[in-house]
């Protein structure tokens, strides 16, 4: 089998783990165990509730840092999926495609979550030659010989925890430690906005002889407004022998954002799991997707300017669905030139494209 020129990342999540650390960061040592219950869900309005939401773990912020090392190729995440807390997890998860391994608890406190991870961890890296990274979402000083083993067999060790929850041989045990608090941060720099942002003119000639391309071009300038305004084009052109045409041909195309941590919806065990709002394989928000890509590749290499190719590489890890031309450009540049309201181009290289973002 030939080898991948791409890094090739395995994440291993000990789900358990990083959500309890979470909520004891915020409310206290062990507040997690007095206030849960692992076959009861809490009350909506309760102040459980309220304190679980607070401490919800941001299931993309944790995919999208592992995904600046390279192709997900394994992602698995360890726990009791009955339990209420980790089954609200369930759909963000499955959404991006991360396996969930059950473990039923072994006694009151243990699910053998650290032993199963690392047996599936070390397989895994003897099964598959080019696995190049290992990323450990996780706090224990039980993963320490797991990061240890890793990095004798050759690997790149992340870790990635909760300050205040994780081990300090942890942290001294991988290549590189990442705080998970470090990962809101990335995000939070990340305009809510990015989509609404109004984009600076692209100067670009529409091709002779095709109408839909031309129309496309012309509404590069707004590319919020574009659906819309093919939605409008379409129902002026079906008027004569459409005249009651349905007001849902104008509604707007362009993919619902995307919230980065999604409130949580509590259920009992075994219910299923609940729909995601923005419908399932929904695609992500194009200019909050760019922005995301471009600020963890500044946080990665701490360079002002990236390569487009770059930026599309992350972007496409982050979300393969994306497509430049399905939102109606016909290359990444012309995407990029239509973002001039949040990015910055430099195109003075031969052949090469950077951006940044916009500065006030």
């Amino acid at each position: 089998m030939p080898i991948s020129a791409e890094p090739r990342v395995a994440l291993y999540f000990d789900f358990d783990n990083i959500v309890i650390s979470r909520y004891d960061q915020l409310h206290g040592d062990f507040a997690y165990r007095k206030d849960t219950s692992r076959s009861k869900a809490p009350s909506a309005g309760t102040k459980t509730a309220e304190k679980l939401r607070e401490a919800t773990v941001d299931i993309d912020a944790v995919l999208d840092f592992a995904a600046t090392f390279g192709t997900i190729a394994i992602a698995r995440a360890y726990a009791d999926w009955s339990t209420p807390v980790n089954a609200s997890y369930r759909g963000q998860l499955i959404d991006r495609a991360v396996d969930l391994v059950q473990l039923f608890p072994l006694s009151a406190t243990k699910n053998g979550a650290d032993i199963r991870l690392a047996v599936d961890a070390v397989e895994d890296m003897f099964r598959i030659d080019d696995l190049s990274h290992i990323v450990i979402v996780a706090g224990d000083s039980d993963y320490v010989a797991l990061a240890q083993k890793a990095k004798r067999l050759g690997r790149y060790v992340v870790g990635i925890g909760v300050a205040g929850g994780t081990s300090r041989a942890l942290t001294a045990a991988v290549d590189e430690f990442a705080d998970y608090d470090a990962l809101l941060t990335t995000d939070a720099e990340v305009g809510d906005d990015a989509d609404d942002e109004q984009a600076a003119p692209a100067v670009v000639e529409p091709a002779p002889n095709r109408r839909r391309r031309a129309t496309t071009k012309t509404a590069d300038a707004t590319p919020d407004a574009a659906p819309e305004a093919s939605g409008r084009a379409r129902g002026s052109r079906r008027a004569k022998s459409e005249p009651d045409e349905p007001a849902e041909s104008a509604e707007p195309v362009t993919p619902a954002e995307r919230p980065s941590a999604r409130v949580l919806q509590f259920m009992a065990p075994g219910d299923p799991a609940p729909s995601d709002e923005t419908g399932s394989g929904s695609p992500r928000n194009p200019g909050r997707l760019l922005q995301k890509a471009i600020e963890l590749l500044h946080a990665k290499n701490d360079e002002e300017w990236q390569s487009s190719s770059a930026v599309k590489n992350q972007m496409m890890r982050m979300d393969p669905s994306f497509q430049e031309r399905r939102l109606g450009f016909a290359s990444f540049t012309e995407f990029l030139k239509s973002r001039g309201g949040v990015v910055e181009l430099d195109e003075t290289g031969r052949g090469r494209v950077r951006i940044r973002p916009r500065k006030d």
